[in-house]
């Protein structure tokens, strides 16, 4: 049984190579004018140099503290730290410092990952004005041991008083003790209490 001659019946897919050749040629023209037009979108952009931060970190505040967690909160009130400026959560201290000391936060306050070089007239007036805002009473040996004796007798202050309100509250127990002690109960069983002698 022959099969007609209009009819494939060989059940394999046929492709046309020239079709084909045509849409991949087609395909990297498209990628070649995307990849020019965005190297040439224009001048590139300048960012001021890193500088110091002028604001204190607080990483110690929410230290030790529990915070429930829902899925709904909005970003900024969810567990660990946030940065409005990036809109993300980080989870630990050390994560959220890495994070706005990296190149991602930095990019985003406008600065690049250089730092401006410092002439000298700059380095010396840094160093006039640390001096000038260093205390002027120098630190010596005898400061030091004032220092060490006058928290030694705090420390010995405060183990004192630990040990008067321990005192004190057994006396306060044993008053209690005493007085749920029925004294006739006491009297006929032939004993005083049932602390103990100890005192």
């Amino acid at each position: 049984m022959a099969a007609p001659a209009g009819v494939d019946n060989t059940f394999r897919k046929k492709f046309d190579r020239e079709e084909y050749l045509e849409r991949a040629r087609e395909r990297e023209k498209q990628e070649d004018e995307g990849r020019s037009k965005s190297k040439s979108k224009g001048p590139p952009v300048q960012r001021k140099p890193l500088k110091h931060r002028d604001y204190h970190v607080d990483l110690e505040s929410r230290l030790g503290k529990t915070q429930v967690v829902t899925p709904i909160a909005p970003l900024s009130q969810q567990a660990g730290y946030y940065c409005s400026v990036c809109e993300c959560v980080v989870k630990d201290s050390a994560n959220y410092l890495d994070h706005i000391n990296g190149k991602k936060h930095q990019r985003a306050l406008g600065m690049s990952m250089r730092v401006e070089r410092a002439s000298l007239q700059q380095v010396q007036e840094r160093f006039e004005m640390l001096k000038k805002r260093k205390d002027p009473t120098t630190f010596s040996e005898q400061d030091l041991d004032e220092r060490l004796l006058k928290q030694q007798q705090e420390e010995e202050e405060r183990k004192r008083q630990r040990r008067e309100r321990k005192k004190e509250k057994k006396k306060e127990k044993a008053a209690e003790e005493q007085e749920d002690i029925d004294p006739d109960v006491a009297a006929m069983m032939g004993f005083g209490g049932f602390g103990s002698s100890k005192k």
